[in-house]
């Protein structure tokens, strides 16, 4: 915790860097991600304070859109949309990722049942013709396009999608190599960046 706290205590110390951001945000991309913490989407993208509005969640999972409950999820989502005017959504999933390897695996989750009811959301379960691969790539890639369909399903972004304003990416990030692959509408294959 200690190195932490002093990059912390040092990042305060250049107050100039960082006087524009109290004007305000304007980030072109919503990013949808996991919580672990191998992952880090500035790292990943370069991006800098600003320029990306996150959401991270256990598996990256999209929860289904509920306008009688609403989720913190989609209201982070409609307001990247509504608000922000963000003109990108990156739903992003990561090679040994826990979440679905559970999943695929099923892993008994009954000690954690917060987990195990917000792995219900994952729907449907995520494919995988290799169980025992320990990057449950398959599995990954097959869980972001199906988050990617579950967005579709919010009414804001139906709306943005279907006037052009915005697009929907997915990608696999590798988390043993660096490396990000982008799903590719026109062969179905995630290829590298």
């Amino acid at each position: 915790m200690q190195p932490l706290i002093d990059n912390a205590r040092a990042h305060g110390q250049r107050p100039e860097q960082f006087a524009r951001l109290a004007e305000g945000q304007s980030p072109q991309v919503l990013f949808i991600t996991c919580s672990d913490s191998r992952v880090v989407p500035a790292l990943i993208t370069g991006a800098r304070p600003g320029e990306l509005f996150e959401l991270r969640t256990a598996g990256n999972i999209v929860p289904p859109y509920a306008s009688e409950h609403p989720t913190s999820e989609a209201a982070t989502i409609e307001y990247a949309v509504e608000v922000l005017g963000v003109q990108d959504v990156v739903v992003c999933g990561h090679s040994h990722c826990g979440a679905v390897g559970a999943l695929v695996r099923g892993d008994d989750l009954t000690s954690v049942p917060a987990v195990r009811d917000w792995l219900a959301h994952a729907a449907p379960e995520p494919r995988s013709s290799a169980a025992d691969d320990p990057t449950v790539a398959e599995a990954v890639q097959n869980h972001v396009l199906a988050q990617l369909l579950r967005l579709r399903s919010y009414p804001c972004i139906e709306q943005r999608l279907k006037s052009g304003q915005l697009r929907l990416h997915g990608w696999y990030y590798e988390v043993h190599t660096g490396s990000v692959h982008e799903h590719r509408t026109e062969t179905d294959t995630f290829k590298a960046l």
